[in-house]
């Protein structure tokens, strides 16, 4: 999926929300933990009912990785009815992945060729050849890891560099890695929670797309992050995990995820 099309997509939905499928097999509903495939089925119920406001599902591989080779096989399942069934929304594998450069070239024919994910989430600690392999693939994304969203972050990202003082970490992170692809294959991880951080970072990225974990469950506000992250083509991903695909633990479990993503698909229309 190229740069364009994602930007149609969200002016066409008015939307700009992706849906974290981060599902735990001791969370969803107890009518479904017998199925033969329960991450599946729970994964089906949540991507129709949320297709038609999401422009992205990002399934975490650790809750199907978690289950071994019948957890990854409901993963493979899940991404493959998500390309059959809604073509025009963006998969990405929320792996974190980061390694030298012949495993990364592995991890990136799993996760683009035999599984066919549009994106992947990258951990750039190693240095651009623990990222380049990804970037080999036309029309795919690498989405990496700058400012995240989690209680532990300032343990390194936030620290100053001992040649520059004036620059964080996670500003050089961006900084780097923004030379190593364009806006068309490279896009950023930063926090819902630190929305006010979002004005110096489109300083250093400006036109690049920002994924955005952390609204709801972690605090952060659609409406802060639009404050000071959206750009000419809106530029943001939004991710709602757990306040969507858990809105409720019975049945009607779909049609509560429905209702919380419209919620947020309704407020990010408000202020594209």
């Amino acid at each position: 999926m190229t740069y364009l099309q994602l930007s149609d997509e969200i002016r066409r939905k008015g939307s700009f929300l992706c849906v974290g499928l981060d599902t735990d097999i001791r969370l969803i509903p107890k009518h479904l933990q017998n199925c033969e495939y329960p991450l599946f089925d729970f994964n089906k119920g949540i991507i129709e009912a949320t297709a038609p406001y999401a422009v992205a599902f990002k399934p975490n591989t650790a809750f199907y990785e978690a289950l071994g080779f019948f957890g990854w096989k409901q993963l493979e399942m899940t991404v493959s009815y998500i390309k059959e069934h809604y073509p025009d929304i963006l998969v990405i594998a929320d792996a974190k992945r980061g390694d030298i450069g012949n495993t990364a070239e592995m991890y990136a024919r799993c996760f683009f060729e035999n599984m066919d994910c549009d994106a992947v989430t990258l951990a750039p600690y190693m240095g651009e050849d623990s990222v380049r392999p990804f970037l080999n693939y036309e029309g795919k994304w690498s989405v990496i890891l700058a400012l995240t969203s989690n209680n532990s972050a300032d343990d390194f990202e936030t620290l100053t560099l001992a040649g520059d003082p004036s620059e964080q970490l996670f500003e050089k992170i961006l900084r780097t890695a923004s030379g190593w692809g364009s806006k068309e294959n490279t896009m950023f991880v930063v926090g819902a929670t630190r929305p006010e951080k979002l004005l110096g970072i489109r300083a250093i990225c400006r036109d690049h797309f920002l994924l955005v974990p952390g609204v709801g469950a972690q605090g952060g506000s659609v409406e802060d992050v639009a404050r000071y992250g959206l750009n000419d083509h809106c530029g943001l991903l939004v991710n709602s995990s757990r306040n969507i695909i858990y809105a409720s633990p019975g049945e009607d479990f779909a049609e509560r995820a429905a209702e919380e993503a419209e919620k947020l698909a309704s407020k990010m229309a408000s202020v594209l």
